[in-house]
């Protein structure tokens, strides 16, 4: 039993014990190690209060569960900040992996170094935090991010934001998690578990919860309005933590692909308390989903993988800007990159050509495809070789103006609507909006164009390639590059 303790020095009417907890005892007399809650009775009490005597027992009651609960936190913690640093060195290797890097790499590294250092804090003692907080992190998404990011080709951003309008007229903005395939295919990554998402989706979530299928919704309006290469993106929902089957086949019913775990439901007899669902009434195709149901985690019914062919309608119209010409027939695309010019701009455009062959890479893009160019650019392109052009530069502009079919000048709505500025002149706004027209990608050098039109909100379908001048009549000027300068690509 624990001690107790009158002191001496306390005010009349005033009781203080100190209590000292007992170890608990086995029924062999040893010391228990099991963790459970003791009741202790420290004993009778008289008491004198206002002329009558109070007779009361005094019980404590020390739980050692929390002592346990204490360790397991602790050990939840511990993996968390484990998980978090891995997490860390594999999101900046993946930054890496892309040439130029990941758009917003570094945006999904900072908010995993965000979640570390809060991690950190409350092992630190910094910060008070219950178990199932730990267990609520954002860990668990941003590692369904990165881990959808690794199995993915072609990946060009993460925690990409779109801006779009909703079916009401209001403006909204949509974040996916991971951009794939050249900007083809989207990825929303999810971590929560199936039974939760399910219980939102029937209407038992918490107020203002968005289920799984509404997201979906607003993926789909999102991507009608941002086209790639004329085509809608493809929507990949990655779950980690299952999905109820449901869903899975309302999803795929939405024209969206699911990735993932794919569990059963159970359906429950129906509790008086839980007849209505949702506030209004269900429609008559989703009535029967509306009743009573469990997911049921251990009876997986598939595992599904990221697709690995997703079916997208490649654009076979090609819309050649006057850079892209000049590019393609210029004696430096050719062979003619050993000199140093006169001009600075030659001599770096031909040592970028040494290091980098831009000719196959035309040549690889334009395969198979029908070329287009606009009767502005085919002009100004005729007067730039008649002024600047070598024999053998204008000979092989003339094969190639062969292969084109030459279009009308027919800018489309929205080229109009660019406001003109130093990169935006009414060249570039005639060439691109014919493009566009045509609903034909765009080869061009012109990245600033692009760029300037990107930031008024009209973004156009193009190929960008690094510019080459117009150099043949220019070599006689120049000096040739010495043989042990030569690059291992040099032709």
């Amino acid at each position: 039993m624990p001690s107790t303790n009158m002191a001496a020095s306390s005010p009349p009417g005033t009781l203080e014990l100190k209590l000292t907890r007992p170890e608990p005892r086995n029924a062999g007399g040893g010391i228990s190690r099991r963790r459970v809650s003791q009741q202790s009775k420290v004993g009778l009490f008289n008491h004198a209060c206002g002329g009558r005597t109070l007779r009361f027992s005094l019980f404590v009651v020390f739980d050692e569960r929390n002592n346990a609960v204490s360790m397991s936190s602790q050990s939840m913690l511990s993996e968390r900040i484990a998980i978090a640093k891995e997490l860390i060195k594999r999101a900046e290797s993946l930054s890496r992996s892309r040439k130029g890097g990941i758009e917003g790499g570094a945006k999904l590294c900072s908010k995993l170094k965000a979640e570390l250092k809060f991690l950190q804090k409350i092992e630190a003692g910094k910060v008070a935090i219950k178990e199932s907080h730990l267990q609520s992190t954002n860990l668990t998404h941003l590692k369904a991010i990165v881990e959808s990011a690794e199995n993915l080709e072609e990946v060009v951003s993460v925690l990409r934001v779109f801006g779009y309008t909703d079916t009401l007229g209001e403006k909204q903005t949509l974040v996916v998690d991971v951009v794939a395939n050249g900007g083809h295919t989207w990825v929303k990554a999810i971590g929560r578990k199936a039974e939760a998402l399910h219980n939102i989706w029937l209407g038992r979530g918490q107020y203002g919860d968005k289920s799984i299928i509404e997201q979906a919704e607003d993926f789909l309006q999102a991507s009608r309005q941002q086209p790639v290469q004329y085509s809608n993106p493809h929507i990949v929902f990655a779950f980690y933590n299952s999905v109820s089957s449901p869903m899975a086949e309302k999803l795929r019913d939405m024209g969206i692909s699911v990735r993932g775990d794919i569990v059963a439901v159970n359906s429950l007899l129906s509790h008086p308390e839980e007849q209505q669902l949702s506030e209004s009434e269900p429609d008559d195709e989703d009535e029967e989903l509306l009743q009573v149901t469990r997911v049921d985690r251990d009876n997986v019914l598939a595992h599904v993988a990221f697709p690995t062919e997703i079916k997208v309608d490649v654009c076979r119209r090609v819309n050649l800007d006057i850079t892209t010409l000049i590019t393609y027939v210029s004696a430096m695309s050719y062979g003619g990159c050993h000199f140093v010019f006169k001009e600075k701009v030659l001599t770096e455009q031909a040592e970028q050509e040494r290091k980098e062959q831009v000719l196959p890479q035309l040549e690889a893009f334009m395969k198979d495809k029908e070329l287009f160019a606009c009767e502005s650019a085919v002009k100004d392109f005729q007067s730039i070789l008649d002024t600047l052009g070598g024999p053998g530069e204008r000979e092989r502009a003339a094969m190639l103006i062969k292969r084109v079919t030459v279009v009308p000048d027919q800018p489309s709505e929205r080229a109009l609507r660019l406001v003109a500025s130093s990169k935006i002149n009414s060249r570039s706004l005639t060439i691109f909006g014919t493009g566009d027209t045509l609903k034909a990608i765009t080869m061009t050098a012109n990245s600033g164009f692009v760029r300037a039109a990107n930031n008024q909100g009209v973004k156009f379908s193009v190929f960008i390639h690094q510019p080459r001048a117009l150099t043949e009549s220019k070599e006689a000027f120049a000096v040739p590059v010495p043989k042990d300068f030569h690059s291992d690509s040099a032709r």
